[in-house]
């Protein structure tokens, strides 16, 4: 992880059952913004745990960040952490990264959230909103109790009416609402979603026909489960000329940073993109959850951090 900067808490909410929201502000008094629509930091909390948490704020207000933290049942002390701090507490924040960019070249924006993930949504909603942009949001949580940000939602006089909030839609039937308000899509529209990985599937698979498997831009919370039984041992060369041999069972990450070759890193999980790096030659595997589809069918990038090779070697270029 690169440095961080020293922030403090200023404000705490309580959004939902089980979700609260951190305002953040520099200890010193400086900037903390702009940053991209969509972007997320790495946030470490009174316990050490290294966590990434989606920025919601209106990215153009320079003055303050907005996090929302959702108390995990099985938290390894990140969220149960952050949900015992209280206003005038310090915390320490990397800078902002995106994998959730806005495209220019939209006719229309389609924001889909369920549960926790309207987070990166809400941020993307302000910034489409100043720009004049056509976009819908769609949020579907399990209760109104349950939904953060839903009176901001409700009452935001600005875009309110851009806003369907679906409560208590079982995960069979969104396909037929997503269906019922996607007439004005077209292969020129954008979709992006987040929320629980089985429900960004089901948006991917309702929406994707008709925009373009490419063009649904998805943002992951947490690692997919990776099948290491098969995997074997492989080279990888660096730009520079260097080569190291990657076990069956390490990392290419963990091999780099062994002899002493800096990478950025975070989650190491492959949710983050923190250690994405371009691929020159072979053919990586992916196992990552931070690149598009178009990034992985494009071969040219992976992250270090959990994908392999298919190929016997492989040439890559530090970012």
């Amino acid at each position: 992880m690169t440095a961080t900067v020293a922030v403090r808490v200023s404000e705490v909410t309580e959004e939902a059952a089980d979700i609260r929201s951190l305002r953040l502000v520099t200890t010193d008094g400086s900037p903390l913004g702009p940053y991209e629509a969509g972007a997320h930091v790495d946030v470490v909390g009174p316990t050490g745990v290294l966590r990434q948490y989606s920025l919601c704020s209106p990215p153009d207000d320079a003055g303050s960040l907005l996090i929302a933290v959702k108390r995990e049942q099985a938290s390894r002390g990140g969220s149960a952490a952050l949900h015992e701090v209280r206003v005038g507490d310090t915390l320490a924040i990397g800078a902002p990264r995106n994998l959730l960019a806005l495209a220019d070249d939209a006719d229309h924006h389609l924001l889909v959230a369920g549960g926790i993930g309207v987070t990166p949504l809400l941020s993307m909603a302000y910034e489409l909103h100043r720009r004049g942009a056509d976009f819908t949001l769609h949020y579907f949580a399990r209760s109104r109790e349950e939904a953060a940000f839903a009176d901001l939602l409700e009452h935001r006089a600005d875009f309110r009416d851009r806003v369907h909030l679906h409560f208590g839609v079982p995960r069979a039937d969104q396909p037929a609402v997503l269906r019922a308000h996607a007439g004005g899509l077209t292969a020129a529209s954008r979709v992006y979603t987040c929320g629980p990985d089985g429900f960004m599937d089901q948006v991917a698979g309702t929406l994707g026909p008709t925009v373009g498997a490419d063009r649904v831009h998805v943002e992951h919370f947490v690692a997919a489960e990776i099948d290491t039984s098969a995997d074997q041992a492989f080279v990888v060369e660096l730009d520079t000329g260097e080569e190291f041999e990657v076990p069956a069972d390490r990392s290419i990450l963990s091999v780099l940073d062994e002899n002493g070759i800096e990478v950025f890193k975070s989650c190491e999980e492959g949710v983050c993109g923190s250690c994405v790096s371009g691929v020159l030659e072979g053919v990586p595997d992916h196992r990552d959850s931070c690149l598009s589809a178009a990034n992985r069918a494009a071969g040219d990038q992976m992250a270090l951090c959990v994908s392999r090779a298919r190929t016997a070697r492989l040439t890559i270029e530090l970012y």
